[in-house]
């Protein structure tokens, strides 16, 4: 089998399967696992997967830029918003990270609520300016312009001063085995500050990011309390979930 056949082939089995085991399928092809191995490591090179320890799983499509993850999940995106805007209760601080799915919340909250928002995210202070009864406080630093947030060192010392009630987290990745993870090292720095800091942690999980994986783990799932995904996604993909504890708001 030619190299280019090879490659075809083990992505055809990482959409059917969702997961790829080195060790396996070295045994069903009859090839070494140090070929399966340097083909999997092309193929994360050209953004088509991503490799995990014994394989890999499949890349998140969240690696694209902001203004085209807006397209992305389109519907599924306000339903998210509007189910976690309800989680919001009058008087709590809140965080709310950046992101397509978070930019919905923000727009969901109703103008009777009172409350204190504090965000790293541009994009959702813009979004309630002209909310009557939210105080907005913004997180500096250094501007990640893939996902429009602060992040770096200024960013987490913020973070570290204020103890929020619910922390609202959006994730490029999410994957019972390979956990929560995104495609940037600072940002998850800046995920991970944000979630130690908040009582509660909430991922808002647009069916795009099931079962994908990126480069920096965020979480260990443990530390999660809930996770807002849309109604439609298969029960398969949220009852690992659910096993672990975690509870699982369709939207």
């Amino acid at each position: 089998m030619l190299t280019l056949q090879r490659k075809q082939h083990l992505l055809e089995i990482l959409e059917r399967d969702g997961q790829i085991v080195a060790k396996s399928l070295s045994e069903q092809l009859g090839l070494s696992e140090d070929t399966i191995r340097r083909d999997l490591r092309q193929l994360a090179k050209e953004g088509l997967l991503q490799r995990v320890h014994g394989g890999a799983l499949p890349a998140s499509p969240a690696a694209a830029p902001f203004v085209e993850r807006q397209q992305i999940s389109s519907e599924a995106k306000p339903a998210i918003g509007r189910a976690a805007a309800a989680m919001i209760q009058p008087g709590q601080v809140v965080f709310i990270d950046g992101g397509t799915t978070a930019v919905q919340l923000a727009r969901q909250l109703p103008q009777t609520l009172r409350a204190t928002v504090v965000t790293h995210s541009p994009s959702i202070a813009i979004e309630l300016v002209t909310h009557p009864h939210v105080e907005v406080i913004m997180i500096g630093g250094r501007l990640f312009k893939h996902s429009i947030v602060g992040v770096g060192a200024a960013a987490i010392e913020a973070i570290g001063q204020i103890r929020a009630d619910l922390y609202f987290m959006g994730v490029c990745s999410l994957h019972p085995e390979a956990g929560i993870s995104t495609g940037d090292y600072e940002e998850a720095c800046v995920k991970r500050a944000l979630c130690n800091a908040a009582l509660r942690t909430v991922v808002l999980a647009s069916p795009e990011k099931l079962d994908t994986a990126s480069p920096y783990q965020i979480v260990p799932l443990a530390q999660i309390s809930e996770i807002v995904v849309n109604t439609d996604v298969a029960e398969a993909l949220i009852a690992p979930y659910r096993k672990m504890g975690i509870t699982v708001t369709l939207a």
